[in-house]
């Protein structure tokens, strides 16, 4: 059935559980899972009348970072994985769009399903806040499996 599933973590604890499915669901049919974990982009800090003042980050500073944080939340996935007995790849890419990354990495990758959390945000707050989980379902031409 599935081949290679993707997972999107972005290290938060609600994305543990989509970790936990993929690994699971890897097991049960011998497939094999990626992690991604998508970086943002390095965005100037820009400085106006009524700026707080926050000591700037270096682009490189910046980009180490959030290498670190990839590689944290990835070997959650890792670890994950070795545990179930699944073979494992990790990813990091850096995108302004965290859907367009995912999606893009799962064509890359050969992936036949997508498996990410959900925060759940409905009205006003999935309004303002978006959903990565939601341009990922409308973009998306590989199965998606969304955990709650």
């Amino acid at each position: 059935m599935y081949k290679r599933i993707l997972v999107s973590t972005d290290g938060s604890k609600l994305s543990l559980k989509a970790i936990k499915t993929a690994t699971r669901l890897a097991k049960s049919l011998g497939a094999a899972v990626t992690g991604v974990y998508v970086m943002p982009e390095y965005v100037p800090p820009v400085y106006g009348e009524a700026a707080i003042y926050m000591p700037e980050m270096s682009p490189k500073k910046f980009k180490e970072a959030t290498a670190k944080e990839a590689a944290a939340a990835l070997a959650v996935v890792a670890a994950d994985a070795q545990k179930a007995g699944v073979t494992f790849a990790g990813v990091s890419v850096t995108d302004a769009q965290p859907w367009q990354a995912i999606v893009r990495t799962a064509k890359g990758k050969k992936c036949d399903l997508i498996v990410m959390a959900s925060h759940g945000r409905r009205g006003l707050s999935g309004l303002l806040l978006g959903s990565e989980t939601t341009k990922v379902l409308t973009h998306s031409k590989i199965p998606v499996l969304v955990c709650r």
